[in-house]
This record gives structure tokens, C-alpha cells and sequence, in this order.
């Protein structure tokens, strides 16, 4: 295979709250995860951030070299992003996918943010002490 018929890789973005992350995917042999230049459980140390994050290869039954590029809000709402860009990304290798990512709620950007602080209120919707007397 020649370095101009080898196929580089597929990119996508995903998104959560104010975190973006761009996502690559690479065919590979077996998977592997690299995060902001660092592994997927020095990134994300809890299971259940690292299950998030594998989980549309859970259901697709796929094996890809992934590289992310992450920022912006917290650590949860980052593996969100990732998988979002992940999901995306697997559609569009292989439409296919698409029922199955979609089923389990992977392609919908999820709209939920913070809400802004109000004029008056202590924060979004919290109100001072009121005294009647």
C-alpha cells in the first residue's frame, strides 16, 4: 500500500455544554485511545468516565485508533463530547451504525447548559432572603 492510497482518517466534532472535542478516528488492528496526548485512564481515571467514552464501540463491535483533542467545561461533560464526536464519526464510516448510536441517545447533542445569571438574584433563579417586617 502506497503512502497516497492508505486512507489517513475520519474527523468529526462533538459537543456538551461549553466542552468541544475533536475526534479522529484511524483503522487499527486492536483499540487504542489518546487523549490530549495522554491515555484514556490517566485522562479519564474513573470506570464509569472511561465507559462512557468506549461505549459506541461497545455497540458498534468496532476497533479504531482514536485521537482527541478536548476542551472547555469539566472532566464529565468532556467524555460526553468525546463520545459524541465518537458516534459521529462512526456514522460517517458506516451508516449502519446510525439506528443503533441513535437508540441509545449517542448522536443527539445534548442542549443543557448552565443558565445565566439574572439582574437582582444571587445565581440563575435564587432569590434574596425576603423579610416582611
Amino acid at each position: 500500500m502506497t503512502a497516497a492510497t492508505k486512507k489517513q482518517y475520519v474527523e468529526a466534532i462533538g459537543r456538551r455544554k461549553t466542552a468541544t472535542a475533536r475526534v479522529r478516528l484511524t483503522e487499527a488492528a486492536k483499540p487504542s485511545y489518546v487523549i490530549n496526548d495522554k491515555e484514556l485512564d490517566t485522562y479519564f481515571p474513573t470506570e464509569e468516565l472511561q465507559k462512557i467514552v468506549t461505549d459506541p464501540f461497545k455497540l458498534t463491535g468496532k476497533a479504531y485508533a482514536v485521537s482527541v483533542h478536548v476542551s472547555g467545561s469539566g472532566i464529565h461533560s468532556q467524555a460526553e463530547a468525546v463520545r459524541h464526536g465518537i458516534s459521529r464519526v462512526l456514522v460517517k464510516e458506516d451508516e449502519g451504525d446510525k439506528t443503533t448510536l441513535k437508540q441509545e441517545g449517542f448522536l443527539k447533542r445534548d442542549p443543557r447548559s448552565k443558565e445565566r445569571r439574572k439582574f437582582g438574584l444571587k445565581k440563575a433563579r435564587k432569590a434574596p432572603q425576603w423579610s416582611k417586617r
